[in-house]
């Protein structure tokens, strides 16, 4: 740009220059006009001072002397003085000398005045002298006086032509010094005006052209800092101020471009992450391939998106989605039929981690042309002869291919195509691609996990149908033989068959405490299954729990005795009446206490209480047993589970009471918690609505 400013007749350079060398030639014409004038007047100066003065003070010498000399000769002639006759003799050779002096130092004119006043004065001498012979106090010579008279008339007058004239060439000279001095002034005077006129003129001028296209560019300047990005500098003035605006034009222009990137940019980011965000709330391997392939090919402006899926643990990679931007998603029999890539170019391409970009893929489609820079046997033998068929029946151009997978495998890779050359690749295309054929990949991988979860769920559900179906089939039929071994044992025990011996009534007796251990068990398994096949039910009425309460204490009453196990109840004395039903809280009841019981050692005690408290009926156990560890008391109501200390002490038991006893709870609208410190403890509180809804009963 400098070089094109330089070459231009219009720069700033240019306009200072000229304005800088009109006050140049203005202050060399005034300072060479002031000099001329100076030197001028001082030459006409120094013709008054050094030529005509000197002149003009010889010649008034000379007169004077003149004068003193006709003076002595005539005063010697009345007084015949001698002193005055001595004074002449002097002064006549003083007279000659000065004469000589001022003819050296005058004009040609002033020194022929001063010859003929030589010559006159010699004449005049001639005469003064013969007058200065005579004798002291003698008449003078009236004829000799006369003459010396005449002839000292005649140099007098000589004398005063040369001083009128010397006087009148002073007088002239002045007059012309001034009269040049007020010419030279009034010339100087007008070049200065004219000189400051156009100075002016042209500071004007050459400012207005600077200021007013710099202060256009200034405003557009901060139009564009305030935020109108079509503001633009007018291109105008000197030709570096239309440079200036030029710039910052091409600046905006910039500007504008790098912020429709921007725009660009943003507006392909928030479209690829709404779509990534759809992709990934589809937990369904086939629609995320088909959400992926559709989303991605519409904000990328792609011809074709292919979405390769991994088969037989990564030995195959067939193309397992087409989207075309002309049909939409292809039928998968035909998307299936497509030639797939060669495993090691995805394995390789995989390994490189970042997306690869073919510019002019018609070059390799004619023949096996090894592709620079591609992977695997792409970039050693180029493509095979069924993807180049392919790729020239579908007028490829370019493609931006990008691996996806989870950890070191592959799972698949993500091909983005063109058919146009006039469309290609740009950066950002390249970076969108590859992030969202990312999140692809991690959909992808979660879809999979997905599929095998729920695989793998179905499995466990039917098992646990199985086993649910078994443990119903079994405790069925386990009630049949249970329920005659109790009838046989009361038969035993009325001795209608005969006398039993005391060591007989005790085996019958262990016999009868495990058999009822053993239907309590069969009926938790029932009631299990019941409630995992939701076919659990409650038939509910108005019941007092104090009454179950106190019935449950009794009968466990027995089982504390044998173990040494203090038990209290504390009861309102007034019903505490719910809408429940009986069978179930009494279980619920039996199944606190007699843990409460079987966990708690010997001098221990065991406390039910039963109240009413905002609007609700709590009902606790307490025991002073060994209470539960910390890390396991979340698990303590999933059905099977025993604590630590309980299967470390050998305390016989399920796993299967607190489960039963939290879906009572649960069944009746309440909840449970418990309360337990290790070695010192448990509590275990059910909270039951009281306020019962109309009705005497209800089943649910």
């Amino acid at each position: 740009m400098r070089r094109v400013i330089g070459r231009r007749g219009n720069g700033v350079g240019r306009r200072l220059a000229m304005a800088f060398a009109l006050l140049i030639a203005l202050l060399v014409l005034v300072g060479a006009g002031a000099l001329a004038t100076t030197r001028v007047a001082d030459d006409m100066h120094d013709r008054v001072v050094h030529e005509l003065e000197p002149v003009m003070r010889e010649n008034q010498q000379v007169y004077g002397q003149a004068a003193d000399l006709h003076r002595a000769v005539r005063t010697y002639l009345l007084t015949g003085d001698a002193t005055e006759r001595t004074n002449y003799l002097r002064m006549r050779d003083e007279l000659f000398t000065t004469l000589a002096t001022a003819r050296r130092q005058t004009s040609d004119a002033a020194r022929r005045n001063l010859a003929a006043q030589d010559r006159q004065l010699r004449a005049y001498v001639r005469v003064a002298d013969q007058q200065a012979k005579a004798p002291s106090g003698s008449a003078p010579d009236t004829r000799m006086s006369a003459e010396a008279a005449r002839r000292f008339e005649t140099f007098e007058a000589t004398n005063h032509r040369l001083e009128e004239q010397l006087t009148a060439d002073v007088q002239r000279l002045n007059e012309r010094a001034n009269a040049f001095l007020d010419v030279s002034a009034m010339a100087i005077g007008t070049l200065l005006a004219a000189g400051g006129a156009a100075a002016v003129f042209m500071a004007v001028r050459t400012t207005r052209t600077l200021t007013r296209p710099l202060q256009h560019t200034a405003q557009a300047l901060d139009r564009l800092a305030s935020g109108e990005h079509s503001a633009r500098a007018r291109e105008e003035g000197p030709e570096e101020t239309r440079a200036v605006a030029r710039s910052v034009n091409m600046l905006a222009d910039e500007s504008d471009r790098l912020r429709g990137a921007a725009q660009e940019r943003t507006r392909l980011v928030e479209a690829a992450r709404r779509t990534v965000v759809r992709i990934r709330d589809r937990l369904d391997v086939g629609d995320v391939l088909d959400t992926a392939c559709r989303g991605i090919g519409e904000v990328l402006a792609a011809d074709y998106v292919f979405v390769l899926l991994a088969e037989d643990g990564g030995s195959a990679f067939p193309v397992a989605r087409v989207w075309s931007a002309k049909r939409g998603l292809l039928p998968e029999e035909e998307a299936r039929a497509m030639p797939t890539l060669p495993p090691d170019v995805v394995h390789d391409h995989y390994r490189r981690g970042k997306a690869w970009l073919v510019t002019d893929l018609p070059t390799y489609v004619s023949d096996t042309t090894p592709m620079p820079g591609a992977p695997g046997s792409f970039g050693e033998s180029g493509m095979p002869a069924a993807n180049r068929a392919a790729a020239a029946a579908m007028d490829l151009y370019s493609a931006v291919v990008s691996p996806i997978g989870v950890g070191e495998e592959p799972v698949g890779a993500v091909c983005v195509a063109r058919t146009s050359p006039d469309r290609p690749w740009r950066p950002v295309d390249v970076e969108i691609a590859e992030s969202m054929a990312s999140g692809v990949g991690r959909a992808l991988h979660t879809a999979l996990l997905y599929e095998k979860e729920t695989r793998l769920v179905e499995e466990l559900r039917a098992l646990d149908r199985a086993k649910s179906d078994f443990l119903s089939t079994v405790s069925h039929e386990l009630r049949t033989p249970l329920t005659s071994i109790m009838g046989y044992i009361e038969l035993l025990k009325d001795e209608e068959t005969g006398p039993l011996t005391p060591p007989q009534l005790r085996m019958l007796d262990v016999v009868d405490r495990n058999v009822n251990r053993l239907r309590a068990l069969i009926e938790d398994l029932l009631t299990l299954s019941r409630i995992e096949s939701k076919a659990f039910s409650s038939k509910k009425e108005p019941v007092d729990l104090c009454h179950l309460v106190a019935s449950a204490a009794d009968a466990v009453r027995p089982a504390a005795a044998a173990a040494s196990v203090g038990l209290e109840t504390h009861c309102p004395s007034r019903p505490l009446l719910l809408t429940a039903d009986s069978d179930q809280l009494d279980r619920v009841l039996m199944n606190l206490l007699s843990n409460a019981v079987k966990f708690t050692p010997a001098g221990g005690k065991v406390t039910v209480r039963a109240e009413a408290r905002e609007g609700e009926a709590v009902l606790s156990v307490s025991d002073t047993g060994i209470g539960i560890p910390v890390a396991e008391r979340e698990k303590l109501f999933q059905r099977f589970f025993r604590a630590s200390n309980a299967t470390d002490a050998a305390i016989p038991g399920t796993g299967l009471g607190l489960t039963i006893v939290r879906t009572i709870v649960a069944n009746h609208g309440g909840e449970m918690s418990v309360h337990s410190e290790e070695g010192r403890g448990t509590t275990f509180t059910a909270r039951l609505p009281i306020v019962a809804p109309k009705g005497t009963a209800a089943s649910s």
